[in-house]
Formats: structure tokens, sequence, C-alpha cells
């Protein structure tokens, strides 16, 4: 599994119509967690995928601690069946003690009517004997009592037993190896669910996880969306000018340790950090200029160089941030874009989808959202999402449809942990957020809505 993606675990909160949800559901503390499937309409599966902050497989802890629970509970129940055993055998000695102090009290008291006939001597020493036994009458009556007691405690503990028992065979009567085996055939399932995906919409936003602190406030890193499972690759390049340096890690984890694997010097310095690696090339934009770079990594080169048509450069229209941020570069699920602004569209954002090999426009979108009023913006299945702010308080406030050309405005709010964001980036491998805040760099996870295509293309 990717390393990025074992952060962020999908969710699958409905498979396709016609799973059994009696059959498949599990805790969520388990596993995945699915629930029956909907139709809209129109016949076709709705799919609801949800990326969250941290969905690890427990190794079913749960149970564990209930199985070492019942456990003590068992031996507890053991140890009070042995006092309870000793406790009987005390009580009936108790009680024969009782019944013949009783007598012999009654006795005394006969005894004492008589006393005129008995020899005073046997008499004091009878009395002697009984006052000795006296003080034991009060301790048996407290003896009794706790008896009853253990036999009260001796039942409540083989009620919480059975109770736990049930728990314990409702939340899952098998073992790890038999339920990592339902979850593995389970995730196998919703991979194949996941391929008939369609685009989805934005709908939540959570995290960030901190994945490293370093470098200055600015900068980007990023991985390749088209990489291949097996190519966990990370690339780094911080601050947003004055620099040529591309630094290679192997994973993620190599990422954190920083262990570099390669130094990359490009024949340019960039300009901003709304950088992306895209199919194994990076593309960035040329420092003065509105020139658009790609460059291989494999080949060490530049493949492409175009300039982006009327496209505003050196903070003419930056983000809010400002920092170069002109011209912002980024990759979905569709393919490559470029999000800047023109005169001839009153400095408002415009989108152009680019040839990712020739770096033409294909087509662009005007909007009517100002580019210097834009914190930052990302790209999800052909939707441009802007934020209102690079600072506390920022959320996504704005989106735009290349597909209807339409806009609306929205409401979903993200944290800000560090308080200046300068880069956020979509990756579409890793549903995830790739972000730079303040010299963190971090994961935000995304929710989107899905449409699952039928069979029939429904």
């Amino acid at each position: 599994m990717q390393a990025t993606s074992n952060l962020f675990n999908l969710l699958l909160l409905s498979l396709l119509a016609g799973l059994d949800p009696s059959k498949t559901q599990i805790s969520p503390k388990e596993g995945w967690q699915v629930y029956s499937s909907a139709q809209d309409p129109d016949g076709r599966c709705i799919c609801t995928v949800v990326a969250p902050e941290q969905n690890l497989c427990s190794r079913d802890a749960k149970s564990r601690q209930l199985r070492q629970l019942l456990e003590k509970v068992q031996n507890m129940s053991q140890s009070i069946e042995v006092l309870n055993l000793r406790t009987q055998r005390d009580f009936q000695y108790v009680l024969k003690m009782e019944t013949q102090m009783k007598g012999l009290k009654a006795k005394f008291r006969q005894i004492e009517d008589d006393r005129k006939t008995l020899m005073t001597k046997h008499f004091q020493e009878l009395k002697e004997k009984m006052d000795e036994l006296l003080p034991l009458i009060p301790v048996l009556e407290q003896y009794k009592t706790d008896a009853k007691l253990i036999t009260q405690f001796k039942e409540e503990i083989r009620n919480l037993s059975a109770v736990l028992t049930g728990i314990q065979e409702e939340i899952g009567a098998y073992d790890y190896e038999e339920l990592h085996q339902r979850v593995l055939s389970l995730e196998t399932r919703l991979r194949d669910c996941m391929k008939k995906l369609t685009c989805g919409k934005l709908m939540k936003i959570t995290g960030p996880i901190t994945v490293k602190t370093s470098g200055t406030r600015f900068g980007a890193w990023m991985t390749d969306p088209l990489a291949s499972e097996k190519n966990n690759r990370v690339w780094y390049m911080d601050s947003y000018t004055n620099n040529k340096i591309v630094r290679e890690y192997k994973s993620i984890a190599d990422f954190v340790s920083g262990a570099e694997s390669r130094t990359y010097n490009l024949p340019f310095k960039w300009a901003g950090t709304n950088h992306v690696v895209y199919n194994g090339s990076l593309y960035f934009n040329k420092y003065q200029s509105n020139i658009i770079i790609k460059y291989s990594f494999d080949m060490g080169r530049v493949l492409a160089q175009r300039s982006l048509e009327y496209a505003g450069f050196h903070n003419v229209y930056p983000y809010t941030w400002g920092g170069f941020s002109d011209i912002d570069l980024m990759a979905d699920e569709i393919g490559l874009w470029a999000v800047y602004a023109t005169n001839q569209n009153a400095g408002n954002i415009v989108i152009s989808q680019l040839n990712q090999d020739t770096l033409e426009v294909m087509k662009s979108w005007n909007t009517g959202y100002p580019k210097r009023s834009a914190g930052e913006s990302f790209m999800i299945c052909g939707t441009l999402y802007v934020t209102n702010s690079h600072l506390t308080g920022a959320k996504v406030y704005y989106s735009y449809s290349t597909k209807t050309s339409t806009y609306e405005y929205t409401d979903i709010p993200f944290h800000n942990q560090y308080f200046h964001i300068s880069m956020l980036d979509y990756n579409a491998r890793d549903r995830a957020l790739y972000a730079w805040n303040n010299g963190h760099q971090v994961l935000f996870n995304v929710t989107l809505f899905h449409i699952i295509k039928t069979e029939d293309g429904t």
C-alpha cells in the first residue's frame, strides 16, 4: 500500500446495490464500515467516499480488552466460588454454634431461676463461661450478614460474566486472523468499487496531519498522482523565489527522516510555490515570466516550455499572500491545469486546461472571482475550489465547474493549524490535499460525494 495512502485509508460508506449489509458490516474500530447502498431517481447507485484522518486497523483491540476483562471476571468468579464454599461450610458451623448458644442461654436462665437449688460455686463458674460467650452473639449475627453479601456478590459476578460473554459474541465471534481476512477481502471489493467511481464533489476538509517541519515559511512538496503504487517519491522545493534546487526522497518515510535520494539543479529559477509533478515531470513557472516549464526528472532536462498568453506574473495577480503566486499549476483526475489572471478578465481567475506534452492551452474558462482575493486554490475532478484567505479562519468560499461553466459560493472550513498557507494542492491518487503551512508540511483529508457507475453504464 502506498505510504501516503497509509495516512488516508479510504472508508466506503456504501457499496454497489445488492450487497448484504448484515453480512458485511464491521465496526469502524476493526476496519471498513459498510452500509447498504441507495439509488437516485434515475436508478444510479449513490456512493459516499470518506477519507478519515486516522483509520488504521486496531487489530481487534476492543475485543482483546473485552476478552481480558472477561478472563478477569471469570477468575474473580472462581475465587468467589471457592470463598463461597468455605463460607457455606463455616456458616453451617456457625448456625450449629448459634443453636447451641441459644440453648445454653435458655438453660442458663432456667438454672438462674433455680439457683437456690444449686451450689453457689457451680453457678458462678457457669455464669462466667456464659459471660465469655455473650460477645460472640453480635459477631455471629454479622457473619451471617456477610455470608448473605457474599452470596449476592457471587450472583452479580455470574450475571456480569454472562453479559460480557454476550457482548463478546455480539461484537465478533471471530479471532483476529479471521477478522483480518474479512477486512482484506472487503478492501479488495472496495478497491474494485473505487474503480467505478466517477468524479465527486468536495463536501468536507479535515485535518491536518503534520508530516514534517522544515524549510522556510514558504515552499512546496508533492508526490506524483500518476505514479505506480510502488512509486512513492516525494519532491521538495523550499522558498518561492531565488532557488533552483529540487530534493527527491524515495518515500514519505525517507522524507520525514531527511534521507534524500537525489537532488536536481533546474536550469531556471522558479516563481511562487504552485508547482506540480505529473507523470514523471515537474511543471513550474519560470521566474519573472509567464513561461511554463516542463522538466523531466528521469531525463534530467527540459522537455517543453511555453508562454501562458496574457497571464499576469511577478506579483501582478498573486494570491492574497503574494510570493509571486500569479500562476498556479495543478493536476486532478482529468489532467493538467493552470490557474491565473489576466487584464482581459479584469484580474479575475482564468482556468486553462493544458496539454501535458506541449503545454498548449486546450480550453479556458473565465471566472468572476478576483485572483488577488483568493488565498489558494485547487482542482478536484474539473472543479476549481478557491479559499478566501491564507490565514486563520480560511475556508473554501467559491467553486467553479469547468463541466457546466457555472460557479457557486460554498462554506467549507478547514483548520489552518500554523496560521499561514502558501501552497495547497490536491493529489488524486492519495485523495488528499498537500499543503505548506508556515514551514510545516501537512496533509488535509477530503470528503467527496461520488456516484458509482453501474454495469449497464447508467
